[in-house]
């Protein structure tokens, strides 16, 4: 991959702005584990290369099992994810690939089941960050690893 425009050069005022709502989720409720599968799938669906590797690393240095990343994308079918985990993956997709029906009431209430008011709020935003931040990447087209030292993902800890 190549990178074409630096936004990060270009747009430092809203990139700087999209890095507090970043920290402000981090700093949330919000299960970090919950927080890492949602940034991992989210990156997935949007084929965001970059932060894929970036948030595959942190989940790893977090304590996230492997084979539960492997299973990630299949996670429907997969029995190694809690019900809490499968709503925010559930919730995840239909707000990264929304239908026509958007977020059904079934779903919302799948969701609802496991996290309070503060807490979709809170997953709601985690969702929309990653999504903003897949976009950028994408436009981009930023090589996995580029920033990995400034993300304190250093080669040592994965391994």
């Amino acid at each position: 991959m190549s990178n074409r425009i630096n936004i990060f050069q270009l747009a430092p005022a809203l990139i700087k702005s999209l890095s507090d709502a970043s920290q402000a989720s981090h700093d949330s409720s919000l299960d970090s584990s919950v927080k890492d599968l949602v940034d991992i799938r989210a990156s997935q669906l949007n084929g965001c290369t970059f932060c894929l590797d970036m948030h595959v690393k942190q989940a790893r240095i977090h304590g996230e099992r492997e084979l539960r990343l492997y299973h990630l994308a299949v996670w429907r079918e997969s029995p190694l994810f809690t019900a809490k985990e499968r709503a925010a993956l559930a919730l995840t997709e239909a707000l990264t690939r929304p239908s026509e029906h958007g977020v059904t009431d079934t779903l919302y209430r799948e969701v609802r089941e496991h996290f309070s008011e503060v807490e979709l709020s809170e997953l709601t935003f985690a969702i929309a960050i990653i999504n903003s931040w897949n976009r950028v990447m994408l436009l981009q087209q930023t090589a996995p690893g580029t920033y990995d030292s400034a993300y304190g993902l250093e080669r040592a800890q994965l391994q």
